[in-house]
């Protein structure tokens, strides 16, 4: 886990006397990716300059300091990530290249050999793993950059500049471009208005103009004599989909024996590190899915880290206790409260570098630093629900939408417009009142949310309905156009999918890469820890999408086939109760203790000096949250963090 930076000019090397210098500024500014060691690579007449900061994880000796070359000269390469089955790799090369010498314990060593065998495409389509990587072909005059095939680990890049003074940026964040003298940060104002629906920029678009993710399974080659990046994918999670081909089975056990199986090969390979290892655990399906296996493969008590809250509805942290408790590892709870988040949100522009909505992102930072006092690695549970139908809106879908699309849309609309307009105060009310067991917090949402699958069009107006902070974002951004082409294009190639497979794709190459793991990535980062993903095993994916849709939701139980593997090892009742989340109380907050940081920054002057949002509209929406008339907290927060960001980061870079 570590971070890279670098750049091609268009233009000989001494356009800027002080390339030395800039290459040090832009690597800096990711030594929080990796504060072990850093490194420069440059080749002057190519006009290629890449940089390295380490975290060390396996072989800490600065054997495995980057950039490194590999043995022929032919290439060199920055690497971001892991790849976890590099043993299985040395030895398949050493049956090649009789009495081969290694170096080092790096995998990065283990695939630039690769490289030298196979070529890049054939060595990355081997390697399993989690990975963001620059390597610059001597022999070819080209930079290839690549990224995992979920989207664990972050490359930005794109061309600045006019004509012969162009020069191509790419990274593992944006930060670092801020230092190059011709990144010309030009805010998009289309993201901006992408950001409001989805609270964070989706890729391939970034907050700035020309400047673009890499999408996940995705390698690229660029070079001063061809500008025009040609982009490939080696891995496809729509080809796996489209294939259409599913497992068949002998029975349930037979099925929980597969999943078992392929879950326990990947923690197992994940576990591996030359540094302390230890887990997050929510006490969710997930993550004690993750944990209980890694507790089962090790000698020691595995560490585990809980977060929780004072405020009741948003505190899961005496289940995870119980859990941990039941496993037998050495667990650690940290409480907060909102004057934590107090003391995170003048951090949370910087982590980010750019507008990002998802309000968990500041309880995922506290939990990362708090682990980091006894940890370098932490083993996450994220991606079950993407694979294994966990959201509540796959439940809704299921039970609902098969029944109301037979009715026409005009009748619909006019209910969902009838919900629309009961005040969300007044519907929790409602609930607290009527219901024998309320188990929700913030029912209304849900109630509201409902009503976009009673208004839906067709399944992809439903799944854009159900995902939106926010439904009228042009509106609100001055001269901002939303982009989703994305988006729409694959929704469009996807109709011969049913309707719940569907939507866990599309959360699967979206709303997984772009909020879930960049929210993860920036904050573990952020205090230099690492964290790893097993659910994300590219064996565990396919396995997960050639399921059978009766092993995922079953009798209205989402990720039923999950749920069976952890119960061989905890009690159902210490796992049974509603989806949570990793939500915090922010709508509350901003009522309360956070009112006056938001005033300030929703006032009319504010708003008005950064030129981006008509502030009346604004203004009008914060009005009716702090009444209590309606609950704008998603939306209100997405305002805040881009209004946040402008303020802290962009201008003061």
């Amino acid at each position: 886990m570590c971070g890279f930076t670098g750049y091609i000019s268009s233009y000989p090397m001494d356009k800027f006397s002080n390339n030395e210098s800039i290459i040090h500024e832009m690597t800096g500014s990711l030594i929080h990716r990796g504060p072990d060691s850093e490194g420069y690579w440059k080749d002057s007449s190519e006009g290629i300059v890449m940089g390295f900061r380490r975290l060390a994880i396996l072989d800490t000796s600065s054997n495995g300091n980057q950039p490194m070359i590999s043995n022929n000269g032919q290439f060199v390469i920055v690497f971001n990530g892991e790849i976890y089955n590099h043993l299985i790799l040395r030895k398949e090369i050493e049956s090649i290249k009789k009495n081969h010498q290694w170096l080092s314990g790096s995998d990065t060593e283990t695939i630039l050999c690769g490289f030298e065998l196979w070529g890049i495409h054939e060595t990355i389509q081997k390697c399993t793993g989690m990975f963001g990587f620059a390597v610059w072909c001597n022999k070819n005059k080209e930079l290839v950059l690549g990224r995992d095939r979920l989207g664990e680990k972050p490359v930005y890049y794109g061309w600045q500049g006019e004509s012969h003074d162009r020069v191509f940026l790419f990274g593992s964040e944006l930060k670092a471009f801020q230092k190059h003298p011709g990144f010309q940060k030009e805010i998009d104002r289309d993201s901006i208005s992408s950001f409001l629906r989805y609270s964070y920029v989706p890729a391939p678009n970034s907050i700035y103009k020309d400047i673009f993710k890499l999408l996940p399974g995705h390698m690229l080659k660029v070079s001063q004599r061809n500008q025009k990046p040609e982009i490939k994918e080696y891995w496809s999670a729509t080809h796996i989909a489209q294939q259409n081909y599913k497992l068949s089975f002998a029975s349930d056990s037979e099925a929980m024996d597969s999943l078992d199986e392929v879950l326990r090969s990947s923690v197992k390979q994940q576990m591996i590190a030359d540094v302390p290892i230890g887990a997050f655990l929510s006490g969710g399906i997930d993550s004690s899915v993750t944990t209980s296996l890694m507790q089962e493969q090790s000698m020691d008590k595995i560490k585990t880290f809980t977060i929780g809250f004072d405020q009741k509805g948003f505190n899961e942290a005496e289940h995870a206790k119980a859990v941990a408790k039941h496993l037998n590892t050495d667990h650690a709870e940290l409480y907060i409260n909102s004057q934590d988040l107090l003391n995170v949100i003048p951090r949370l522009s910087e982590l980010y570098d750019e507008p990002f909505g998802d309000s968990s992102q500041i309880p995922t930072y506290l939990i990362s630093k708090f682990a980091k006092q006894s940890v370098t690695v932490a083993l996450s549970g994220d991606g079950g629900d993407e694979l294994f139908c966990g959201y509540n809106r796959y439940k809704i879908t299921d039970k609902y939408w098969k029944k109301l699309k037979i009715i026409p849309p005009f009748l619909r609309r006019i209910v969902a417009n009838s919900i629309l307009k009961l005040p969300p105060k007044q519907i929790d009310k409602m609930y607290t009142l009527f219901s024998r067991n309320a188990q929700y917090s913030n029912f209304s949402d849900k109630v509201l949310k409902g009503s976009n699958v009673i208004a839906s069009e067709d399944i992809a107006d439903l799944y854009i309905g159900l995902i939106s902070a926010c439904k009228d974002p042009n509106s609100l951004v001055i001269g901002g156009i939303e982009s989703n082409k994305f988006l729409h294009s694959k929704l469009s190639t996807l109709r011969n999918l049913d309707d719940l497979s569907l939507m866990m794709l599309m959360d699967l190459l979206t709303y997984l890469p772009d909020d879930i793991l960049t929210k993860v990535d920036r904050a573990a980062m952020g205090v230099s820890l690492e964290t790893r993903v097993p659910m994300l095993n590219h064996q565990i994916v396919e396995f997960a999408m050639q399921l059978p849709q009766e092993y995922k939701l079953r009798d209205n139980q989402t990720k039923w086939l999950l749920r069976e593997v952890l119960y061989r090892r905890v009690p159902k009742e210490l796992i049974d109760r509603p989806k949570a989340g990793f939500a915090i109380p922010i709508g509350f907050w901003l009522r309360t203790s956070l009112k006056d940081w938001a005033d300030e920054l929703l006032s009319e002057s504010s708003i008005h000096e950064q030129g981006f949002f008509h502030a009346v509209k604004i203004r009008e929406r914060w009005q009716q949250h702090l009444s209590g008339t309606h609950n704008w907290e998603h939306f209100l927060w997405n305002i805040l963090m881009f209004q946040s960001w402008h303020k802290n980061f962009h201008e003061q870079s």
